[in-house]
């Protein structure tokens, strides 16, 4: 008899083993819990019955299109019911989800649909426009599916295309969906800002959303029929996985078509929100809000906020208002939040301005994530844990992604060493919390949105009167961080601020325009490199005035 249990002969079989996926989160909440609401969009109520047999509709209609295992379905959505069933019928049909940045313009939306081979788009009505101005640039030619959100009562341009609802109806609400052949097929491909080029397509599995999704409800303290906010667009790393979180715990979702401090308030307070996501300005918005705005809340409201540390003043503020803020970071790479700020109890009696300084740290790992470390990205070595020495943020896991879909360079590149390599500068404190330092690829976070350096460089470098330009971070006390651009201008050239803000403004996003311009002479190294870090220095002076 073989008493060794490695080789007990004790094999998976279906009764025993059956891949992770988030999926079945939903299946189980409409089982156990039919009746409880899932969603709440303006005067809609659905149930997790109703939310179920929509995402299982969709799901069947898409499998009549011919969409099946592997194929990509894009989606142009807001924060509204649609977007959410995307997050379980794309996938229920085999398909991978492809969410984009609504903020994004044409020629990126037509790069990302090409390099992810869309088969399938649907888009918001109030989108459409962006939508035919980037397929006109692009070269694949997938169905086109509109989506009439009931909320928006703004203008909409008329196009051939099928309405999502009577798509759906196309559609089985009982089929029977597909279960991952493996938990490591991809769920979903979103692409990064496109900091050194153009934006790389990164793809996430089921495994890890199925880990990440109930990371997320440990992480942050979500109990059963716990009420979320939509204030986090659904398009960033899907929901940071909390379309999947919530149908794990039989919470509520709360849409909001747009972010405004109103609406915000009043979600709050009417539909007893117990929990919400958002980069700082989203913070800003709803403490500057009038009072008339402002409600009272009976409860303290759970608050994770990733992108720059909150100022300390915006931290009182929130806790004033009934708010406990969290920080979180972590990358498209990592299915979003991967770290956190955990807090200690002892800490909440330190001085207000110890406090701010300790949340301003990223924190330690996530539960479902194996590894979180500051190495020296030549040795690979931990730096010293004292808080000063600076090193690269890397991670280590089953929250990391499967890789960059058709660019296997750049996967080998990022997952040098064992390790991934996120390209955060950072240090690590004597207590194991990581806090970063810089940004090694120059990106520029404002209002949550990443922004490239390097994007903005090469668009004012085709002005004809531009010689040298180099652009950084400055701080902003609406949006944490816009770009300032130092410019020096070509020999015998006469420019002026509004005339490359226009040319900008022509160029880029409205989020990715310099706030402000320097023209002077760039400081270079003996070697020509531009000295960045000088600039930086300057940009946080003209920022703080």
């Amino acid at each position: 008899m073989d008493t060794n249990l490695y080789n007990s002969g004790l094999d998976r079989n279906p009764a025993n083993y059956q891949p992770l996926t988030p999926l079945t989160f939903l299946e189980r909440a409409a089982s156990v819990f039919p009746d409880h609401t899932a969603i709440v969009h303006g005067s809609l109520r659905r149930s997790y019955a109703e939310f179920y047999a929509r995402s299982r509709q969709l799901a069947s209609a898409l499998t009549k299109n011919g969409i099946g295992r592997g194929d990509t379905v894009s989606v142009l959505l807001h924060n509204t019911p649609a977007m959410l069933e995307c997050h379980y019928g794309v996938p229920m049909c085999g398909a991978v989800l492809h969410s984009i940045n609504t903020r994004l313009d044409a020629a990126i939306i037509a790069f990302q649909l090409d390099h992810a081979m869309a088969k399938l788009v649907i888009v918001d009505s109030e989108l459409m426009p962006l939508m035919q101005e980037a397929l006109a640039l692009a070269t694949v030619k997938p169905v086109l599916i509109q989506y009439d959100d009931p909320e928006y009562d703004g203008a909409r341009i008329e196009v051939k295309t099928a309405d999502y609802d009577v798509f759906l109806t196309g559609g089985n609400p009982d089929f029977d969906w597909l279960m991952p052949l493996d938990e490591w097929d991809a769920i979903s491909i979103n692409y990064t800002s496109g900091t050194t080029g153009d934006p790389k397509g990164v793809v996430s599995h089921h495994r890890g959303a199925y880990l990440l999704a109930q990371g997320n409800a440990l992480t942050t303290s979500m109990a059963k029929h716990a009420v979320y906010l939509w204030t986090l667009p659904m398009f960033h790393c899907n929901g940071w996985c909390f379309p999947w979180t919530l149908s794990a715990i039989v919470g509520t979702h709360v849409c909001l078509r747009q972010v405004r401090a109103e609406p915000i308030w009043n979600a709050l307070a009417d539909e007893g929100v117990t929990h919400l996501c958002g980069a700082p300005i989203v913070m800003s918005l709803m403490i500057s809000a009038p009072n008339a705005a402002k409600r009272e809340l009976d409860r303290t409201v759970q608050f994770f906020t990733a992108a720059a540390p909150p100022p300390e003043k915006l931290l009182a503020d929130m806790k004033t208002a009934g708010f406990d803020v969290t920080h979180l970071y972590g990358l498209t790479e990592t299915y979003g939040p991967a770290v956190v700020n955990d807090w200690h109890q002892g800490w909440s009696a330190l001085p207000a301005a110890r406090q701010a300084t300790l949340k301003s740290r990223q924190g330690v790992r996530y539960l479902p994530l194996e590894g979180l470390d500051v190495l020296d990205p030549e040795t690979m070595l931990p730096v010293p844990r004292d808080g000063q020495t600076m090193g690269e943020v890397m991670f280590r896991g089953n929250v990391v992604m499967k890789g960059y879909f058709r660019n296997p360079a750049a996967t080998q590149d990022a997952f040098a060493g064992g390790w991934f390599h996120s390209g955060d500068l950072g240090v690590m404190h004597p207590d194991g919390y990581i806090q970063l330092k810089d940004r090694s690829k120059d990106i520029i976070i404002s209002g949550g949105e990443n922004i490239s350096s390097i994007e903005v460089e090469e668009t004012l470098y085709r002005h004809p009167t531009v010689g040298v330009v180099a652009v950084v971070a400055m701080p902003h006390e609406k949006w944490g961080e816009t770009p300032c651009a130092f410019v020096e201008l070509a020999e015998g050239q006469v420019a002026d601020t509004d005339t490359l803000k226009a040319w900008c403004k022509e160029q880029l996003a409205p989020y990715k325009v310099p706030g402000k311009f320097v023209f002077m002479d760039i400081p270079r190294t003996s070697t020509g490199k531009i000295q960045k870090f000088v600039l930086r220095e300057q940009a946080r002076d003209l920022g703080a005035k």
